[in-house]
């Protein structure tokens, strides 16, 4: 038997799955990453990454799998970050990460300088202070030193464990689509660009398609991590097309929706999406593209409220927020919460904008705090469907926030559509990146549940939506 070592360096977590050449999960293990925030920036140490993969590798190398017979390790990051890198493979700094919105003014700079059609056309995607390119801007007019430092910059954080283990510098094509740098039809660095602006086009790492031969375990990772020197390693893919990989959507018309600590709604075309918001990815599939709008608020908001009505007694808080749920009133009493806790690029580009909750009286009670805050981020959810697709034919659901069956009806009543949650969610992404490698359909994906609609309740949300979308226009500028 042979095996894929697959892993997944997310926001939250680093999740290592080892998958069999028949696509069967044998182990798996998740370490839980700090970060670090200050109030504006939110930033966290690569070495961390690292550590936290060797820890599980060792615990996979150590057991009675025989290392010989792991034929390769791929993995899906989180996107989106600028991680500095010195030429000995050495962080240089934090790494900032993707919801960090510190480079709004250099955001502007680049377009007056480069033109915003020109960066439009190129990238096929919006351009903001959350981009790796306006922060490697803030870089330089902010912290010279590290740029001066820098050997490469990398776009994901599994680029990062990708080089530890390898010494290559690399990335590929959808994590760089978030960089704000890539040419997305001609899938090459604008280095001009960066010319410019008077950065170092030299900075920038190697382009690789997802399933290509990033390079073999060194004799140096093989020591920390347990793996045989020269296991292959692949390149693998940014969380988002792992994601879809493994969402079991084909098609225009098919929408995967995700809630984990940020969200994302997504489908597949041909073409990119040009309006505003949504942001094109190239596919893992050749010539496809994956059309994304993504929310920097979904599953953080759900922890967020969770812990501000644990109980006092100190039971299990997600089993508290599900027993306040069950209890609760579709609509949330006219209650409504928009979930901007961390700003927002989605429905709205704004950093600065802050969560609320409207239409509190005397009768408001937990389950209604509790509710409209899920519903919030339906309704921003339904915004996002919106955007990419005139009807769904299909929408699957997985992340941790499908764990809670309430949210899962909240969405179906509030889309208005039938929703399949996807199971295995925590491995389906790692069997999807083993099944790109072996060359064969996506194993494992299927519905574990189904939620319908219900009727009353859909029309009840229709309502309260349009209450819903006036909220921001109104409270924008506070």
């Amino acid at each position: 038997m042979k095996y894929v070592v697959t892993f997944d360096v997310g926001t939250t977590a680093v999740k290592g799955v080892l998958v069999s050449s028949k696509g069967e999960v044998l182990f798996s293990q998740s370490e839980t990453i700090d970060t670090i925030y200050d109030g504006k920036h939110k930033e966290q140490d690569p070495r961390t990454w690292y550590d936290l993969f060797c820890r599980i590798s060792r615990r996979i190398t150590n057991s009675e799998w025989n290392k010989k017979d792991i034929i390769g390790i791929i993995m899906s990051g989180q996107m989106q970050d600028v991680i500095l890198v010195d030429s000995e493979t050495n962080p240089i700094g934090h790494a900032i990460l993707y919801s960090d919105g510190r480079a709004d003014k250099e955001a502007e700079r680049v377009l007056d300088l480069l033109g915003s059609e020109t960066v439009l056309r190129s990238t096929a995607n919006n351009f903001d202070g959350t981009i790796p390119l306006a922060k490697l801007l803030w870089l330089k007019n902010h912290r010279p030193r590290l740029l001066d430092e820098t050997h490469k910059v990398l776009i994901s954080s599994k680029d990062f464990c990708v080089l530890k283990l390898t010494g290559e510098y690399c990335t590929d094509y959808t994590s760089a689509t978030t960089s704000g740098m890539m040419d997305i039809a001609a899938k090459t660095f604008n280095e001009d660009w960066l010319t410019k602006l008077g950065l170092n086009p030299t900075t920038l790492p190697r382009l690789n398609s997802p399933g290509s031969v990033a390079g073999k375990v060194t004799l140096e990772a093989a020591q920390q991590t347990g793996y045989a020197p020269g296991t292959i390693v692949y390149t693998g893919i940014g969380d988002a097309g792992a994601t879809t990989l493994a969402s079991g959507i084909k098609v225009k018309g098919e929408v995967n929706i995700n809630l984990g600590t940020s969200g994302w709604v997504a489908t597949i075309s041909d073409s990119v999406v040009s309006d505003q918001g949504v942001f094109n990815l190239v596919s893992a599939d050749k010539g496809l593209y994956i059309n994304v709008v993504p929310f920097l608020n979904a599953g953080n908001a759900h922890n967020w409220i969770s812990t501000i009505l644990q109980d006092a007694g100190g039971s299990d808080r997600y089993a508290n927020l599900t027993n306040l749920l069950a209890r609760r009133t579709p609509g949330s009493n006219g209650l409504l919460f928009l979930p901007y806790l961390v700003g927002e690029r989605f429905p709205v580009m704004d950093s600065s904008i802050k969560g609320c909750y409207y239409g509190i009286t005397p009768e408001t009670e937990k389950a209604d705090l509790a509710a409209a805050t899920l519903e919030g981020v339906a309704f921003s959810i339904r915004q996002g469907l919106e955007q990419i697709v005139d009807s769904s034919k299909k929408i699957t659901l997985i992340g941790g926030g499908a764990r809670e069956k309430h949210w899962c009806q909240i969405l179906a009543d509030i889309l208005g559509q039938e929703i399949q949650v996807l199971a295995n969610t925590e491995f389906l992404s790692a069997v999807a990146l083993a099944d790109l490698i072996y060359e064969r359909e996506v194993s494992g994906t299927y519905a574990v549940e189904v939620y319908l609609p219900i009727p009353e309740n859909v029309t009840l949300y229709n309502q309260n939506y349009q209450q819903f979308k006036q909220l921001y226009p109104r409270l924008k500028g506070l």
